[in-house]
């Protein structure tokens, strides 16, 4: 659904498990960190709201949107994580740069998901506008870092049962 149509920040907080037991790796994009960070900061929010503990929310920075599937790797093989969330900003420009970014890091990540198990939340914007950034990172359509918080939180709790052995997903 077009986050036009959706408010991003907008979710049913019943159907969010408990994070304090979980542990979060975050990688922020410092390019076009007036929206970057806004992102983080609704993504730290959400995590913290639901229970995630600070000292258990690893965070680095990266130069842009193009180093996050290294830097959640590399940041994955240093601490136990149940999710990782990849936080970036890629407004379309002249040229097809953006496709050739946005392509690559959504791949990477969904190939370190399948590969390692673990899930690598795609917390990226990908507007043709810094205007549509702004209206993504807190504006009139909500905040997507309060959406890949949700998501890490869930997918973190699906991945930590599954690595303690239990069955049970889907509709209870």
């Amino acid at each position: 659904m077009a986050s036009a149509l959706k408010n991003l920040s907008t979710y049913d907080e019943s159907n969010i498990p408990d994070a304090s037991p979980l542990n979060f790796g975050v990688v922020v994009a410092d390019w076009n960190k007036d929206i970057t960070h806004e992102l983080y900061r609704g993504c730290l929010e959400t995590l913290t709201k639901h229970g995630a503990k600070e000292e258990n929310i690893h965070v680095v920075q990266v130069p842009g949107t193009f180093e996050l599937p290294a830097a959640a790797r590399i940041l994955a093989g240093r601490e136990k994580l149940h999710a990782v969330v990849c936080i970036g900003c890629v407004i379309k420009g002249e040229t097809k740069h953006d496709e050739y970014i946005n392509n690559s890091v959504a791949q990477g990540l969904v190939n370190l998901s399948i590969a390692t198990g673990l899930p690598y939340i795609f917390g990226v914007l990908t507007p043709n506008t810094h205007e549509q950034a702004v209206d993504r990172a807190g504006g009139k359509h909500g905040n997507k870092g309060v959406e890949a918080g949700v998501t890490a939180i869930r997918m973190g709790e699906l991945y930590r049962g599954a690595k303690e052995g239990r069955s049970g997903i889907g509709f209870r």
